[in-house]
């Protein structure tokens, strides 16, 4: 099998990245032959690069020219099954790992103002976008769009009209072993002691870049009604110093801390004693599966992947993203006991979407995509 992957900027760290790994381990015990086409990568043995580097200035020209290049190797090459993680039309199977940016847009409006959402609807870079969007998937050689959660699904039959049998829900997978409870013991109590945060009082966890679309404001503001609780930050975005102005405003600067980026933030899962991420907008999140396999109850929104499998399991808690008061009432309810369940939830449910799982489902589909040529 000759099979192309196509990804603009190719960072091991970065999410889709990490499942587009899982996707060249997958189909390599078949025997595959991996071609990743990219503008920018790291050095990996798996695969054969081709480096596509048209000029550009700008997001717009960006997208636009590395899709053009793209569309003209794939004229010019072979491949038996062709998956990108860009918006490109005349592939055959896309992941929505940005779920549908018609739909972000939606719900980044309700924290804009009206002169911002206007430079909206103007931007060059969102219609092209959403341009690209719509011609990709009612392409004709579109045969599956790998979709991160049944939230994004139900968008894309909403927005373009996609049959299920078009949409394969195959959630994003995490290493059990490496991200575990059991790293309480390890990291717990030092972590806590060196910020000067006592065992009665309560850690919630926020982690990554993007604080607008992933509901930080959110959890500040509910900061104010929870004297006892802490909010840790891991990661770093451009909105930092707003948010930190906010804390301020709001008095609870004291307890709001910004840490930065790392490299292994299990040890920020191990002090936590919730995940918090209220997304205006999120497919899925790689870090909700990772603080559930490290057993935190997870605080999620109705507008997130993610709350799909943390209400099924009864892990946490979805709410409006905007809604602070519910992410209070809901925190001031939780004793001992119930936090410690939620967390043995979480951990089960992790536990039933480990790597090779998400890999066992990955195989299928391009078995069965390999297996029926399109007429």
């Amino acid at each position: 099998m000759k099979i192309a992957l196509i990804r603009q900027k190719f960072n091991a760290a970065g999410g889709a990245e990490r499942f587009v790994s899982r996707a060249i381990e997958a189909l390599s015990l078949h025997g595959a032959k991996i071609t990743l086409l990219t503008r920018k990568w790291r050095e990996d043995g798996r695969f054969v690069p081709i480096v596509l580097t048209p000029f550009y200035l700008g997001s717009t020209w960006r997208d636009w020219s590395f899709a053009r290049a793209v569309q003209r190797t794939l004229r010019n090459e072979t491949f038996d099954l062709v998956q990108s993680h860009e918006r490109i039309p005349g592939v055959m199977v896309y992941r929505a790992g940005d779920g549908v940016h018609r739909e972000w847009l939606k719900q980044r409006s309700r924290v804009s103002h009206p002169l911002r959402r206007f430079m909206t609807w103007l931007s060059p870079y969102h219609r092209y976008v959403c341009r690209a969007e719509r011609q990709m998937f009612l392409h004709p050689n579109l045969q599956a769009v790998i979709c991160i959660s049944e939230m994004v699904k139900s968008e894309l039959k909403h927005y373009f009209g996609l049959p299920d049998e078009l949409l394969p829900v195959i959630y994003l997978g995490v290493d059990v072993s490496y991200f575990h409870p059991d790293g309480r013991a390890q990291w717990r109590y030092a972590l806590r002691q060196q910020h000067g945060v006592g065992e009665s009082e309560r850690i919630l966890l926020f982690v990554g870049s993007g604080f607008e679309r992933k509901g930080l404001a959110t959890v500040i503001q509910a900061m104010v009604s929870l004297p006892q609780h802490h909010l840790w930050i891991v990661g770093r975005d451009k909105h930092q110093a707003r948010l930190a102005s906010l804390a301020r405003r709001l008095g609870v600067e004291g307890r709001v801390r910004f840490m930065g980026t790392t490299e292994d933030v299990r040890p920020y899962y191990a002090a936590a004693d919730f995940f918090t991420m209220p997304a205006l907008y999120e497919p899925f999140g790689n870090v909700n599966m990772e603080a559930m396999a490290c057993g935190l109850p997870v605080v999620t929104s109705f507008k997130a992947g993610a709350a799909e499998l943390v209400m099924r399991h009864q892990c946490g808690i979805a709410i409006d993203a905007l809604d602070h008061q519910a992410l209070v009432h809901w925190l001031q309810r939780q004793d001992s006991e119930s936090v410690a369940a939620m967390g043995v939830a979480a951990r089960k449910c992790a536990e039933a979407y480990e790597i090779h799982a998400m890999a066992n489902e990955m195989t299928q589909l391009y078995q069965r995509l390999l297996s029926v040529k399109k007429p």
